[in-house]
């Protein structure tokens, strides 16, 4: 069991839970993640490892809640435990040697950047974060974005925050203004990953993705998680999940991503029945 030390609400649908779990956050670095299971009866789920510290033996995980899994941990407060806590997984990501970065991260996928972003800001490189949401009010973790970056660039679709525009607005805008970018770092979407990289393609900047397919045991094992790379399959749980974006097939991959889309809403559906059942029943 891993007890839940620190639960805090982000936004309306997005949460921040700090986990005891004193062995993967020995051996925890950015880019890899855990797979959990809230309970016996629980599915399997792969998030990203927001955050650690080696010292207090913790995890940071962050998520949003839009489905059975996580409307299901999402009841869990501080105190409570989660049953099944696995990882590190997947390979680190390699940032060593990059001078001059933009770290880019859309909605949830901020969650993921920003340690990408803590990790090149903490060996000295000058660092760029460009977070995309679809409005202020669900802008997370800018205060930690702030601390990791030497400048932060928040975009809104509706521009409600003051800077209307999609995220490539402003790495446009800041590539041609000489920014000098030797490494893009962009997580979020598919389809903003996709802009991204057809961008920077047409610049030379070498472009990291972090890819979130579907997955089931995390090990290589099942297969689910394949997706094709410079014309080879690789497999997002062993091979990545991070991968130069300008080789990956992203349409193969968009159209995987929703096979399941319609069972994942059935399910959260009927799971959301479920819970206000039981609470007027309370």
């Amino acid at each position: 069991m891993f007890p839940i030390l620190k639960k805090r609400r982000l936004n309306d649908s997005m949460t921040l839970m700090v986990v005891r779990a004193p062995l993967i956050a020995r051996k925890a670095h950015a880019g890899q993640f855990i797979i959990l299971r809230v309970n016996e009866q629980g599915e399997r789920i792969p998030l990203t490892i927001a955050d650690y510290d080696r010292e207090q033996g913790t995890v940071t995980i962050i998520y949003q809640i839009v489905g059975k899994t996580t409307l299901l941990l999402d009841q869990l407060n501080e105190g409570d435990s989660i049953l099944d806590f696995v990882g590190p997984l997947g390979k680190p990501s390699h940032l060593e040697g990059y001078q001059n970065a933009a770290v880019i991260g859309g909605g949830a996928g901020c969650a993921i950047a920003y340690p990408q972003a803590k990790t090149l800001h903490a060996r000295g490189a000058k660092v760029d974060i460009i977070a995309g949401f679809r409005t202020k009010d669900l802008i997370i973790l800018e205060d930690e974005m702030r601390a990791a970056s030497d400048r932060l660039f928040l975009m809104t679709d509706d521009g409600s925050n003051g800077h209307k525009g999609f995220v490539t607005d402003a790495l446009k805008k800041n590539i041609e203004a000489g920014a000098g970018y030797d490494l893009v770092v962009a997580i979020g979407p598919l389809v903003m990953m996709r802009a991204v990289c057809n961008l920077t393609k047409k610049y030379g900047i070498k472009t990291i993705i972090s890819m979130n397919p579907i997955m089931i045991d995390g090990t290589g094992m099942c297969g689910g998680c394949r997706l094709t790379v410079g014309g080879k399959t690789r497999f997002a749980c062993v091979d990545g999940p991070d991968f130069d974006g300008q080789e990956v097939d992203f349409d193969e991959a968009i159209r995987r991503s929703r096979t399941y889309s319609e069972m994942e809403r059935k399910s959260a559906q009927e799971f959301k029945c479920r819970l206000l059942e039981e609470a007027k029943n309370a």
